[in-house]
């Protein structure tokens, strides 16, 4: 009598019928502009036709800009062109370029989003993981509810909890998670009891890593302003720590490090604030009535030279002023 014998169904690699890759076509199409922007002198060109205040530059700007003649400028600019990244006009013997409209912000966005994780990224290992969170996290809910009694138990938890999730998805050194979540946790229960009507001004600054940008903007308006504005700062997609060129920065003007840690932007952190300035991270800000908003557009000083980095100071230092000018009038700010 014969053993049956176990039949196996082969596995057969087929492509997937419900698969969602990108057409031909359109792979094509993406292929030509990002080989048009792979070019050092492109990108550098680019970053600053989206932080330039005009939005537009001639070639003698850009020449400057990356110490080549005019005629290799002219050249990168014509490849930029041909794949519609840029329409230009002439204007007398200059011709002017700026991004097409419908590219601007998506040119934008890799400056911002792409470009600091390239560079910030670095092969990261394991971290001990907290030997008791909760019981950690429990202590910083009784601390918190004794200083804020007239919120609910229940409120105080939860934003305990929420900040401590926020906080670990890009936590870097685990080891001060707690300390962190306790510090961002006051903040925000701070904001929740807020009274718009007789507090002083609140702004909120916002960029896509909270890490540079925003960071160094939020300790330029404290150190001109003090305890006239309250200062706040965020980001769409925190980095897990400070930027090291920015650091310096912030220390040079008396900012606490123990409170420069890069934080998720929360609605309640938009819904206390009057004025909310975006850098370079698009409408992730949830529209509040009564909040005035802002867009600046101020380079990464992730990407910037020692120069340019000089430079980024001296554009937000100027924005400052100007806002603080506008928010508290009697407020003596020194000449530079």
């Amino acid at each position: 009598m014969s053993t049956p014998v176990e039949t196996r169904r082969l596995e057969v690699c087929e492509p997937g019928a419900d698969s969602q890759a990108m057409a031909v076509d359109a792979a094509t199409a993406l292929a030509g502009v990002l080989k048009a922007l792979a070019d050092p002198a492109r990108l550098r060109m680019l970053s600053h036709l989206v932080t330039s205040e005009r939005g537009e530059a001639c070639v003698c700007d850009l020449a400057e800009l990356t110490d080549v003649s005019q005629p290799t400028v002219s050249h990168h600019l014509k490849v930029l062109k041909r794949e519609g990244v840029l329409e230009s006009d002439r204007r007398g013997t200059w011709v002017w370029y700026r991004l097409t409209p419908g590219l601007r912000q998506p040119v934008t966005d890799l400056l911002d989003r792409l470009a600091p994780a390239v560079l910030t990224a670095v092969p990261t290992t394991p971290t001990a993981p907290l030997l008791d969170p909760d019981r950690a996290l429990d202590h910083v809910v009784d601390d918190l509810a004794g200083r804020f009694p007239h919120l609910s138990a229940e409120l105080v938890q939860r934003t305990v909890r929420e900040s401590y999730t926020g906080l670990s998805r890009t936590a870097t050194v685990r080891s001060h998670l707690i300390s962190l979540t306790e510090r961002f946790a006051r903040q925000r229960l701070t904001d929740l009891g807020r009274d718009r009507d007789t507090a002083p001004p609140q702004v909120l600054f916002v960029c896509v890593a909270n890490a540079g940008r925003s960071q160094l903007a939020a300790a330029l308006l404290r150190h001109y302003a003090g305890d006239r504005v309250v200062v706040r700062s965020a980001g769409s997609s925190p980095a897990g720590a400070v930027h090291t060129n920015v650091a310096g920065l912030l220390a040079e003007l008396g900012s606490d490090t123990e409170d420069t840690f890069p934080k998720p932007l929360t609605d309640d952190a938009v819904r206390a604030a009057d004025v909310v300035v975006t850098m370079g991270c698009g409408d992730v800000c949830p529209v509040v009535p009564g909040v005035r908003y802002e867009e600046w557009a101020v380079a990464d000083p992730a990407l910037a030279t020692p120069s340019t980095l000089t430079s980024i100071r001296a554009d937000l230092d100027r924005r400052v002023r100007a806002l603080l000018t506008d928010l508290v009038p009697d407020l003596h700010l020194p000449t530079r």
